[in-house]
């Protein structure tokens, strides 16, 4: 069954009481409340309705009449157009310039980074943590059912996958990894497309049992949720998926002159959308999608989006991610509702990571001068320490402490040999491999 958006019927609005509100005596006070209503966030009716107080002698259908007037008046069109060759289209809300300032000061220039005084090695933790984190929350939001921590420990430790949700986890890590390292130099293409394809999806099945592919004449692929059947999205007919596809290879060049301007991160939001809109192959399209979002803005120069897990922040709220699509899809193509959540979330993200950041500075500049004081370590050795203080059910082993670190064979025994040799670790070895544990004693460090 579809699912419908409920929308007020505006046939039954009285024109003459709109067009008092928008010329009359009360004009300023029905402009004052729109713009409270409307300006930091985009309310869709379902919220709407129910924000009081309102001024009296309208109802909501009539306000929101109004709204969606104005809304109109300031659209922009976009190049993304609908089954139904309509276009998609956008509006820049009272918040996206100071937020647009706050991205190009921080996730361009790595500031926030900078700030909290990471150097060119811990940069790479970060990184690694970043592209880990996402991977993750990107396969679990497609349905990978592994815990986060189950994964990270499968990652670190270069454990091989044993089931799909496992192997999806490993897909999107590979991928995150080659977008950073080689991809962002690339050109988008139809060859590099079905290239970050097939990596997303590699050694994994459809629910046809099949390998994922493109769609076939005729073959449809949904958007469903399984709880109760309802389906949210159903994907466009391949003939005129196809046609889009280069017109969306093209808007990812910044080959579309209709386009002018448009923020860089506003562009890889819309990137993400019509990715999902289209979903053109028979698996893996949402993964692309996001996938899609870190490519164009890595590739233009923000760095910092691969410490934000953006895909983390949509998971504590997958429904309202479904229908951020639902809504910018089903109300007049307005794709404002998407590029809103998005951003909010990025928001969202960036805030945390800079905590984060703080956090973990504080703590390195403490436990760095506790640890060189009295026991001589590195600060390899110290971070180390205390990540395993943090995670005690973790582990690690000399291949992990040398691929996190960017370091030497020989330096990364030195390391772990000096912090068995003082007592903080002790080692097990487990078929062919060694792994490292925390002792009791790192405890008198914190």
């Amino acid at each position: 069954m579809q699912y419908i958006l409920i929308v007020p019927d505006l046939k039954r609005v009285r024109i003459d009481q709109v067009s008092k509100a928008i010329t009359g005596p009360e004009n300023k006070e029905i402009l004052k409340y729109i713009k409270r209503m409307t300006s930091s966030e985009h309310l869709y009716w379902d919220t709407f309705r129910y924000k009081e107080p309102s001024p009296e002698g309208y109802s909501k259908e009539e306000l929101w009449f109004i709204i969606k007037y104005i809304r109109e008046t300031q659209s922009v069109r976009t190049s993304i157009k609908d089954k139904n060759s309509g276009y998609f289209s956008w509006i820049k809300l009272d918040y996206f310039e100071q937020l647009f300032h706050e991205l190009d000061m921080n996730t361009g220039g790595e500031l926030f980074v900078e700030k909290g005084g990471f150097n060119k090695a811990n940069k790479q933790k970060l990184i690694m943590r970043g592209i880990m984190e996402e991977a993750i929350a990107s396969s679990q939001l497609e349905g990978a059912a592994t815990s986060r921590q189950a994964a990270k420990k499968m990652l670190r430790e270069g454990r091989k996958p044993v089931n799909k949700s496992e192997q999806m986890i490993v897909n999107s890590y590979a991928s995150m990894k080659a977008i950073e390292e080689s991809y962002k130099d690339k050109a988008m293409s139809m060859d590099l497309l079905m290239e970050l394809h097939g990596l997303i999806t590699k050694d994994t099945h459809d629910s046809a049992d099949e390998k994922p592919r493109m769609r076939k004449d005729g073959e449809p692929v949904c958007v469903t949720d399984e709880t109760n059947g309802l389906v949210y999205h159903q994907g466009p007919e391949t003939e005129f998926v196809k046609k889009e596809l280069d017109k969306l290879i093209k808007f990812a060049n910044d080959e579309s002159e209709s386009d002018g301007f448009v923020h860089p991160v506003i562009k890889g939001i819309m990137l993400h959308f019509w990715m999902g809109y289209l979903h053109p192959f028979t698996d893996g399209n949402g993964r692309l999608a996001r996938m899609l979002f870190y490519w164009y803005l890595i590739k233009k120069g923000y760095w910092a989006f691969v410490y934000l897990p953006i895909s983390k922040i949509i998971k504590r709220s997958p429904k309202q991610y479904i229908m951020a699509y639902v809504y910018s899809e089903q109300d007049d193509n307005d794709l404002t509702y998407f590029i809103d959540y998005n951003l909010k979330k990025i928001q969202l993200a960036l805030k945390e990571f800079s905590e984060y950041v703080k956090k973990q500075s504080a703590n390195n500049i403490q436990m760095k001068k506790k640890c060189e004081a009295r026991y001589h370590l590195n600060l390899r050795q110290v971070q180390l320490l205390q990540y395993l203080n943090n995670e005690p059910d973790e582990r690690t082993t000399l291949t992990i402490h040398m691929n996190i670190n960017q370091i030497a064979k020989m330096t990364a025994i030195t390391d772990l040999r000096g912090l068995i040799e003082k007592g903080f670790l002790r080692h097990e070895k487990i078929g062919r491999n060694v792994f490292y544990y925390a002792t009791e004693k790192v405890k008198e460090l914190f």
